[in-house]
């Protein structure tokens, strides 16, 4: 097992902290905030404004956060294949690839994934991970799945604001768990967490669950982490 894919069993459950919803102007102070909180992840959601609408941040904001956190990186973003390298140059411990955005050479997406080295300590390694939207079926990760470590099940369109968190997701939940079954692989959700629909996503007993906004509400973030975490656990 990679020792990035061990650190995150040793993990789970737990949170993926979404950095895309922090005030930027208030940065490091928002992550500061998060020591002691019980952290061990922060996402990075980047989205290119073509796979899907919304447009984000790149390899500079990723390579220029200072964190001892695991750096999982989320590309929602077309084409990805000849832009892998420039995440993992940036710092990237968790790289995610959707597999609509390359399902012509989605298989080449992860060989070439899995043979990169981790910029933060070459012996880490990279967990691999695909991402699934709502309405792909799950199916289409059996014949990846020697090549993941990884699959992320959203519960809302990537891109769109305004969504609620899709409560069917459970049963896509429990069909991965069928597929990976004697797999190291974990399940991450992905979309739509808040205070009201942790402790459902929580009864789906996923590895790792995205919160972003639940987190960073200008307020108090680390008991708003902390509180994530108790809940996502308490299941």
């Amino acid at each position: 097992m990679k020792p990035v894919m061990a650190r995150l069993n040793s993990l789970a459950p737990t949170l993926s902290v979404g950095l895309m919803a922090a005030d930027m102007m208030r940065l490091g102070e928002d992550l500061a905030a998060l020591d002691g909180a019980g952290v061990g992840i922060i996402h990075f959601d980047v989205m290119d404004g073509c796979f899907c609408p919304s447009l984000t941040a790149g390899p500079p904001l990723i390579k220029g956060i200072r964190t001892d956190c695991l750096k999982d990186v989320h590309l929602m973003i077309a084409n990805p294949l000849p832009k892998l390298a420039d995440y993992a140059a940036a710092g990237a411990d968790i790289l995610t690839v959707h597999y609509e955005s390359e399902p012509t050479h989605i298989h080449r997406v992860f060989q070439v994934m899995q043979a990169m080295t981790n910029a933060n300590d070459p012996n880490r390694g990279i967990a691999c991970g695909v991402a699934l939207n709502p309405g792909t079926p799950v199916e289409v990760i059996i014949p990846i799945l020697e090549l993941i470590d990884t699959v992320t099940l959203l519960a809302i369109n990537p891109g769109w604001g305004g969504q609620r968190f899709d409560g069917c997701i459970d049963a896509r939940v429990a069909a991965v768990r069928r597929l990976t079954a004697g797999r190291s692989i974990l399940v991450c959700v992905d979309g739509g967490i808040t205070q009201q629909t942790i402790d459902q996503a929580a009864r789906m007993r996923p590895d790792v669950v995205v919160a972003g906004s639940a987190v960073f509400d200008g307020r108090a973030p680390a008991d708003n982490a902390r509180q994530l975490l108790a809940r996502l656990r308490s299941q």
